[in-house]
């Protein structure tokens, strides 16, 4: 069953990431049926008790595909390498719109996602300092 934000987000999101968008939302409410999920800054964004200032994930529909990002991805353990780089914590998992996707490996990333929500909000500046240092260290190579 769809939520509201997503059928909405559906009517403004091009047609063939369609059927891309629900697998995806499906995996993530799957792996965390709590999550709020909701319209925001043009992406379908998932959050914990309302919570839209430090959210988990959110989708983006593009051109090229579509991209599941997690705020603080660069505190998940990417076991499968998929993971790309955004701003200083955001990390993006990107997929074609005719991609199949392994729904247990997404359902695990929001999982591990989920359970670090309290830890980064404990240690947020840290967290991003951290991530700073070490993206500058690797542009000085």
């Amino acid at each position: 069953m769809s939520s509201p934000a997503l059928d909405t987000y559906l009517e403004g999101a091009d047609p063939a990431a369609t059927k891309l968008l629900t697998s995806l939302d499906e995996s993530i409410r799957a792996a965390c049926p709590d999550l709020d999920v909701a319209i925001k800054y043009g992406i379908l964004m998932y959050g914990l008790r309302g919570d839209w200032r430090t959210w988990v994930c959110a989708l983006q529909a593009t051109k090229k595909g579509v991209s599941l990002k997690f705020l603080y991805g660069v505190l998940l353990n990417d076991p499968l390498r998929v993971l790309r780089s955004g701003s200083s914590v955001l990390m993006s998992w990107d997929f074609g719109t005719a991609e199949v996707f392994d729904a247990a490996s997404v359902r695990q990333y929001v999982a591990e996602a989920v359970a670090k929500y309290d830890q980064y909000k404990a240690t947020a500046p840290q967290v991003l300092e951290a991530s700073r240092a070490a993206s500058k260290a690797r542009k000085a190579r």
